[in-house]
């Protein structure tokens, strides 16, 4: 070829080499072309059972009732004084009666009158129970202010403090913020039957303190 064609030794290396490198790489080009065998995805049978995992427990809806615990959490406080065995402020769950306070003061003792007691009344949060007292001297409260003297006739609906209040029969700190918050609400009492709509006040109680009240 070097005769025939006239050419260099080193040209014609160098044309060796250029015709290798284009048939290798003609070669690799043909290979990386060729078809491929593609593999069709698996179908999943109805019914297969699927793998196991972590199961969430479902969380509680918004509006669900409280439950049993939560409703035996709500606790009021009372006071019982007068004659059971041990007074004092006692913890009760909400919507206890008077006859439960008895109870858990440790019952009423020997020969007391039970008299105008309603023991199946429910019981309010801060009320106030008094055991064998007058009806006067029950469900007294802190005294009023010092100076001022006792009350010597009905308090005004519309200028007692709350602690002038609280003397009242069946009157704690909690009604008796009832009442002056009921008077700020509607521009004071103009006749004791307004004390009917208080939060708390019954006909019972009602009948209690309209000849203890004015406007």
């Amino acid at each position: 070829m070097q005769l025939r064609c006239g050419l260099e030794p080193r040209t014609l290396a160098a044309l060796s080499v250029v015709l290798v490198v284009a048939a290798v790489f003609a070669v690799q080009h043909s290979w990386a072309g060729r078809p491929q065998a593609v593999r069709a995805p698996e179908v999943v049978e109805q019914g297969a059972t699927p793998l196991p995992g972590p199961v969430a427990e479902p969380a509680p809806s918004p509006g669900a009732p409280a439950s049993a615990d939560a409703r035996q959490s709500a606790r009021i406080v009372v006071d019982v004084s007068g004659k059971v065995r041990r007074p004092g402020v006692l913890r009760l769950p909400a919507g206890s009666r008077v006859a439960d306070a008895l109870e858990a003061a440790g019952g009423v003792t020997a020969g007391t009158d039970m008299t105008g007691l309603n023991r199946a009344r429910v019981l309010m949060d801060g009320e106030q129970v008094v055991v064998g007292a007058p009806p006067s001297v029950a469900g007294a409260g802190p005294p009023g202010p010092t100076g001022t003297g006792p009350e010597t006739g009905p308090i005004s609906l519309n200028t007692a403090t709350a602690e002038q209040l609280e003397t009242l029969p069946g009157v704690g700190p909690v009604l008796a913020q009832h009442i002056i918050d009921h008077r700020t609400r509607s521009g004071g009492f103009r006749s004791v039957d307004e004390l009917r709509e208080v939060n708390g006040i019954g006909d019972r109680r009602f009948a209690d303190l309209q000849n203890r009240v004015r406007p």
